[in-house]
This record gives C-alpha cells, structure tokens and sequence, in this order.
C-alpha cells in the first residue's frame, strides 16, 4: 500500500467553497515527489488538504495503518518561551520516544551546526538557522512519510548540500517525501515524480518524462509546464 494517497474531489478554506479540486496522487515508499507549480496555483491548500487543515474537504486521503510523519512548513514555526533543545525535548515527550532519538537529534543538530546553539532561543537566529531547526526537528522522529514545503528557502549552498545529502539518506531508509518547491532545477534532478498543480487542480502527474509529455514541454524542462497565469489563492 502507499505511504499516502490523495484523492480530492473539491476542498477549499469555507464551507462547500471549492479553492482546489480534481488532484490524486500517491506516495510510495523510497519515492521523492516534487509537487511543483505558480504561487497561488494550490499547492499549499492542497497540502493543507491532507494535513486536515481546511473545514471542507470532499475526497478521501489515505495513510498507511500505523505510519507516522513529518511536516516542515514553508515558514519556521517556534515556541517563543522553549529553547531549541526544550522543542527537541517536547516533541520526544509527545511522542514518546527515546533516549536513542535525542542522540539522533544531537547528530542532526551537529551536522547543521547548530549544537552549539541548542540552549538559546529560536526567535533571536537567522531564517536559514530557523529552516535548519525545523529540518532536524522533522527528521529526529523518523518519519516513514515527509511532508516538505520549500525547504531550499533560507539555506546557504552548505547547508543545500546536505539537506539534499539526507533526503537521499531518507529515502534509501525508505521514507516517503512530498516536496513543494520553485526550486525547479533541483527538483527535475532528484525527484522521482512531479505532481504539477495549476489553477487549484492537477495539470499533469507522473514522471518526469510522463509530465513533460502531458504539458507539451518540447524543451525537456519543467519550467515548460509552469505558466504565470495562475490565480488561484494559496
């Protein structure tokens, strides 16, 4: 069975206010989708959608019995009152794990040198200090399924790197990962799939030659299937 499987017929932000409709995909295990498409094409409702974030949904979203998994907003998200080993702390209470996944944590954290700075604040660090956080916070639980919304933003070419080193990581463990991103150059590189989203419905989905064929990209790339016309709200 998929790790994730989306079918939505219409959802939207109020009550039988269609804002997306007509998208279904699935995420398998090991398989790294790029959902990919204009600002204000979706994208966001959509993961919204099966984050059980939006009060209408008609459709049906699906996740494997038993699976647990991660979300890394597009925007870092802290506790202004818990130090960045405090929200480590919390969720391993939560989620009742471990002393093995606080050292996880502790590996995560001296990889995007960030241990050092464990007992401060959030709050006070820079936006790519903040995206690293909430990477390692995300990827502490071992996640059999990772939602990621724009995870380059914010990241030095460092730090790029070796996120993009641990999502292969992910992946070889077996992990799901749903990765929205503008960063299309990349994403045409290491994503297995695409799902591209346009006008609040899904344009085309499926491989990267599956995708270039439905959206008549004759130049092989996928800024061909991205128009600028997009109006939908995200």
């Amino acid at each position: 069975m998929s790790l994730l499987e989306v079918n939505i017929k219409q959802a939207g932000y109020k009550s039988n206010v269609e804002t997306i409709h007509d998208i279904h995909f699935s995420i398998k295990r090991s398989e790294l989708a790029g959902m990919i498409g204009s600002n204000g094409a979706g994208k966001s409702t959509t993961i919204k959608a099966f984050l059980g974030e939006l009060p209408f949904l008609n459709g049906e979203i699906k996740r494997k019995d038993g699976s647990n998994y991660s979300y890394i907003p597009e925007r870092p998200i802290f506790y202004q009152e818990l130090t960045l080993w405090e929200h480590f702390e919390f969720v391993a209470a939560v989620e009742e794990l471990d002393e093995s996944s606080l050292a996880y944590a502790k590996e995560l954290l001296k990889k995007f040198r960030l241990f050092d700075r464990i007992h401060e604040f959030p709050g006070t660090f820079s936006k790519g200090m903040q995206q690293k956080g909430m990477i390692a916070l995300a990827l502490f639980t071992e996640p059999e399924l990772l939602i990621i919304d724009e995870p380059f933003m914010g990241l030095d070419p460092g730090s790029t790197k070796l996120l993009l080193n641990m999502l292969e990581e992910e992946r070889a463990k077996g992990t799901g990962i749903l990765m929205c991103t503008h960063i299309l150059d990349t994403a045409q590189r290491i994503c297995d799939s695409f799902i591209i989203i346009e006008k609040g419905t899904m344009k085309a989905t499926g491989s990267l030659e599956k995708v270039l064929e439905e959206c008549g990209a004759e130049d092989g790339s996928l800024y061909s299937c991205i128009t600028i016309e997009d109006d939908v709200n995200e």
